[in-house]
């Protein structure tokens, strides 16, 4: 049986930008994407605090150290700078393996989203 469990979560961080005219998925500060094992080209999962949207797109990096969350495309209608959002990537994996995998928590400074 193949299960889906939560392969990496960036946990609250500040949304830096909404560039509607940009053509979709969310640009995350490189550090962050390497802290939580996260793939350029990798499907994500926004979950906004602020106002209860869920949404799924695909990551690109930022420049590392910038503390850079911005979402774009469509996904930009679905936040506001400041809001506060949870990034979440999913694995398939067999049952047993799952049982024993460790997802990368990361947990950035809320300020500014940078690594403490």
């Amino acid at each position: 049986m193949l299960i889906h469990v939560v392969k990496s979560k960036i946990h609250r961080v500040k949304c830096t930008g909404a560039d509607l005219n940009y053509i979709g998925s969310i640009t995350i500060d490189q550090d962050l994407m390497d802290a939580a094992n996260i793939i350029e080209g990798e499907k994500v999962q926004i979950v906004n605090n602020n106002n209860g949207e869920r949404i799924e797109t695909y990551a690109i990096p930022g420049p590392r150290n910038s503390g850079e969350i911005t979402l774009n495309g469509a996904a930009a209608r679905r936040v506001a700078k400041g809001d506060i959002l949870i990034l979440i990537t999913y694995a398939i994996m067999e049952l047993e393996e799952a049982k024993s995998f460790k997802p990368a928590l990361v947990f950035p400074n809320e300020e500014n989203n940078l690594l403490n």
